[in-house]
């Protein structure tokens, strides 16, 4: 989850070190190059580009050796139409389902964002509050003390706070299971990397943070909390926030997959614990859900309007023309103005998506962890079509 280069927006990630996006030449040639579209009967007139979005997933398969890739494109008026390409299964060679569940990773620091942001509108947490108010005693460490690290900090990654990702490999990750606390360690283990305040830099430790003042706030568990402010609340029938000790995808999904070298064998990670991701990164979902969130939160459907303002109030990412807000990210579009979204990575997994002003959302998924960047950038660039056609 963490940002490596800005040479080009590329959204966070847990864990990105030893996965890759690439299957052997003659895997992926063996029938898994064609995308298939399936539409429901009132998307059947929709105004979208299906040609140029399944010709960006063909790529992403043939070119980019993913492999899988599946996207969703939502006209603003809620017609939805969904594309597949690749196999779901290395080993069977099973179809890719359509709008299979997938892990979303960072895209879950959204949804842990809105939940503060609507207890902030209710007036239990304030953005300028310190963190010490709501968690005494816990963020201390060389240059760090959470005296002096807000809220709002903590929400758009000004905090200074060194991330605790280092710490967590994909190996490490499949089998153990992580209290948010153990990750704490793992971060407070190293000193800040700046004064609260002073400049931008992505950290998992954030949001871990955030999670926890929630739970103390509400005196409830994170995800019950987002399941009934958010998941419920919207309808939404595939995602969820897995259970300690859930390592499996509950309904149809494609196999996520990881490489420990280009060109090496695919080794199957679907299953693993996802608990190293907690507030900043658990959560499953499909891309037709991801859409109607996003199109949910920002047509102001979960959040009031001043907290809403508040999440769009962006920091600049780099030189890229993209902005962070309050776990909500703004991306240039080629055809002008901006889209608003997130995006994650996890072992296995990579997201990427949002939604314009004008209500048309599009969310790409793939079925690895690219080591190469520019295979990311294919990814974003099948959302840039979808959104710009």
């Amino acid at each position: 989850m963490r940002e490596q280069t800005w040479q080009r927006f590329r959204a966070p990630r847990l864990r990105r070190s030893a996965l890759s996006a690439a299957t052997a030449v003659a895997v992926l040639t063996a029938g898994a190059m064609t995308a298939g579209v399936l539409a429901s009967p009132a998307a059947a007139t929709a105004t979208a580009r299906p040609d140029a979005v399944r010709s960006g997933l063909n790529a992403l398969v043939q070119a980019d050796r993913m492999p899988a890739a599946l996207a969703a494109v939502t006209e603003h008026d809620g017609r939805t139409r969904t594309y597949t390409a690749g196999v779901g299964d290395l080993a069977t060679r099973s179809k890719v389902p359509a709008d299979g569940q997938v892990r979303i990773g960072s895209n879950t620091k959204t949804f842990t964002a809105v939940v503060v942001l609507q207890l902030v509108g209710e007036g239990r947490i304030g953005l300028e509050d310190k963190v010490e108010k709501h968690l005494p005693g816990l963020v201390r460490g060389e240059g760090i003390d959470g005296s002096l690290v807000t809220v709002r900090q903590l929400l758009q990654h000004t905090s200074g706070l060194p991330d605790y990702e280092a710490g967590v490999t994909d190996d490490i990750i499949r089998n153990r299971y992580f209290d948010p606390h153990d990750l704490l360690d793992l971060a407070f283990r190293h000193k800040a990397d700046f004064a609260p305040g002073t400049s931008w830099a992505y950290s998992n430790t954030n949001y871990v943070l955030a999670g926890l003042i929630v739970q103390q706030v509400t005196g409830r568990p994170l995800a019950e909390e987002i399941d009934r402010r958010i998941v419920r609340a919207l309808g939404l029938r595939h995602t969820y926030f897995p259970a300690p000790g859930d390592r499996t995808i509950r309904e149809a999904h494609p196999h996520g997959y990881r490489q420990d070298a280009p060109g090496s064998p695919w080794s199957d990670i679907t299953e693993l614990d996802p608990s190293a991701g907690w507030a900043a990164g658990q959560m499953i979902s499909t891309t037709t859900e991801l859409n109607r969130f996003f199109g949910a939160l920002l047509a102001g459907d979960l959040l009031q309007p001043a907290q809403l303002a508040q999440m769009r109030t962006t920091v600049p990412i780099g030189t890229t023309g993209a902005g962070y807000g309050l776990g909500l990210m703004s991306r240039p579009l080629s055809c002008g103005g901006v889209y608003w979204g997130h995006g994650g990575d996890i072992a296995g997994f990579e997201t990427r998506g949002g939604v314009t002003e004008a209500g048309r959302a599009a969310t790409v998924a793939i079925t690895a962890v690219p080591a190469d960047g520019a295979v990311t950038g294919h990814v974003e660039d099948v959302v840039d079509t979808a959104l710009c056609r």
